[in-house]
C-alpha cells in the first residue's frame, strides 16, 4: 500500500470516528479504535462507548444506547446486535445477538448462532456456538459451551448458571467425518420462556456428552461428566464407566439419538414462534432491530441443526426425518401481545405480569407447537 493510499484510508477513518462521536457515540481513545466502512453510523446509538482496542466491522452491526465495548480488553464485534445496556467485555464476537442487559466477559470467543436473552450473562474466556441462553441464566469462567440451549430461574438472584471450567462436548468421532448431531436442552422453552421455573446448575469443572436433556430444578455435581439425562429435581453425581475394547475404523453409533435432535429443533421452532408472535409485535421502533436480529439467528439455528440431523441419518443408511417448521399452532397464540406494544413495558415486566391462567396457556400452545414439528 502506498503512502497515498494509506493516508486517505486513515483519512476516511477518522472521519467515521467524527461522525459516531457527533451522534454522542463516546470514543475513548480515537488512535486506538478502528471502525469498517460497510459500519452503518445510524446503527450505533447515542450513549454507546467504545473502549481503547475495539474494533466494529460488519454492516448488520447495531449498537443500543448504553453499550459498552472493550472495559476489560480489546474487542472486535463483526455483524454483532447488541441491545440498550448490553456489555462486551473484552474478545471476539461474530454474529451474536445480546438482548437488553445481556454481557459477554473477558476474552470471549462468541460465534454465529449465539442470542443472549436480558441479562443473560458470561464471565471470562469463554466459547459460544448456536448456544441460547434464556434470561438470566449465568455462565462461569473458562467455559465452551456450544450447540445448547439452557433456561430456568426467575431473576438475577435466582438463575440457572454452569460452573466454571465446563464443556459442553458437542462433536462424536464416528463415522467418516465424525458429527455434531449433539445438541443438548437444559430445561425447555414451553415453560422456560415465562421466567419462573426452578434453577438449574451444572457445577463446574465438569462437562456434558451430548445430546442430553436436563430437567429444571435439577443439579449436576462438580467434577463430572455428564453421560446420562438429567430429570427435573434431581441432584447427580456419578463415576465414569472403565471401558476398553477394540474399536473398529468403521464404527457408526445407531440412528437412536435422532429423538432428542427432533426434539431440540421443536424447541427452537418454538422458541421463534415466541418471538415472532410475541416479542415482535411488541417491540417498539427502536428495539426492533434486535428482534429482528434475534429472528434472524433463531432461522439459522434451525437450519443449522436440521443439516445435523438430516446428514447424521444419511450417513446410517435411514430415512430423512420428516419435520414441520412452520406448524399452524403458530398462528395460534393466545398471549395479549397488545398490552405495552409502545415499548414502554419491558419484555421481563410483561412476562412478569402475565396471570398464571394465560402461562399456562401459553405453555399448552408452545407445547403444541413442540408436539407437532416432528409429527
Amino acid at each position: 500500500m502506498s503512502g497515498a493510499d494509506l493516508t486517505t484510508q486513515l483519512a476516511a477513518l477518522e472521519a467515521r470516528l467524527e461522525a459516531l462521536a457527533a451522534r454522542g457515540v463516546e470514543i475513548v481513545d480515537p488512535r486506538q479504535t478502528h471502525v469498517a466502512a460497510e459500519v452503518d453510523a445510524s446503527r450505533i446509538a447515542a450513549g454507546v462507548r467504545l473502549h481503547p482496542g475495539t474494533r466494529l466491522a460488519g454492516a448488520r452491526t447495531w449498537l443500543g444506547a448504553g453499550v459498552e465495548v472493550g472495559a476489560q480488553g480489546p474487542a472486535t464485534l463483526t455483524d454483532a446486535v447488541l441491545a440498550k445496556g448490553a456489555r462486551v467485555d473484552g474478545g471476539f464476537a461474530q454474529g451474536v445477538v445480546l438482548l437488553e442487559g445481556a454481557s459477554l466477559g473477558a476474552d470471549a470467543h462468541a460465534r454465529p448462532g449465539t442470542l443472549l436473552e436480558e441479562r443473560a450473562s458470561t464471565a471470562h474466556a469463554v466459547g459460544l456456538k448456536h448456544t441460547i441462553l434464556l434470561a438470566h441464566v449465568t455462565l462461569g469462567s473458562l467455559i465452551n459451551f456450544c450447540d445448547c440451549l439452557m433456561a430456568g430461574g426467575s431473576s438475577r438472584k435466582d438463575h440457572s448458571e454452569v460452573g466454571s471450567g465446563f464443556i459442553h462436548f458437542n462433536f462424536t468421532p464416528w463415522g467418516e467425518r465424525g458429527d455434531k448431531a449433539t445438541p443438548s436442552l437444559m430445561g425447555d422453552v414451553p415453560r422456560g420462556v415465562f421466567y419462573r421455573e426452578r434453577r438449574i446448575f451444572l457445577g463446574g469443572s465438569g462437562g456434558m456428552i451430548g445430546p442430553r436433556r436436563v430437567g429444571f430444578g435439577a443439579v449436576a455435581a462438580a467434577g463430572q461428566v455428564v453421560r446420562h439425562d438429567v430429570p427435573e429435581d434431581r441432584l447427580v453425581l456419578r463415576t465414569p464407566p472403565r471401558i476398553s475394547r477394540k474399536l473398529g475404523a468403521d464404527r457408526l453409533d445407531g440412528a437412536g439419538r435422532r429423538r432428542k435432535n427432533v426434539d431440540y429443533i421443536a424447541n427452537l421452532v418454538a422458541l421463534r414462534s415466541f418471538y415472532r408472535a410475541v416479542r415482535r409485535p411488541r417491540a417498539a421502533a427502536l428495539h426492533a432491530p434486535v428482534i429482528d436480529a434475534a429472528l434472524e439467528t433463531l432461522d439459522l439455528a434451525v437450519q443449522e441443526r436440521v443439516d445435523r440431523l438430516q446428514a447424521y441419518l444419511a450417513e446410517r443408511g435411514a430415512k430423512p426425518a420428516k419435520l414441520e417448521l412452520e406448524p399452524a399452532a403458530a398462528s395460534q397464540c393466545p398471549l395479549p401481545v397488545d398490552a405495552g406494544s409502545d415499548g414502554e413495558l419491558s419484555h421481563l415486566d410483561y412476562i412478569a405480569g402475565l396471570d398464571e391462567a394465560t402461562r399456562k396457556q401459553g405453555i399448552a400452545w408452545l407445547r403444541e407447537l413442540v408436539a407437532s414439528v416432528g409429527r
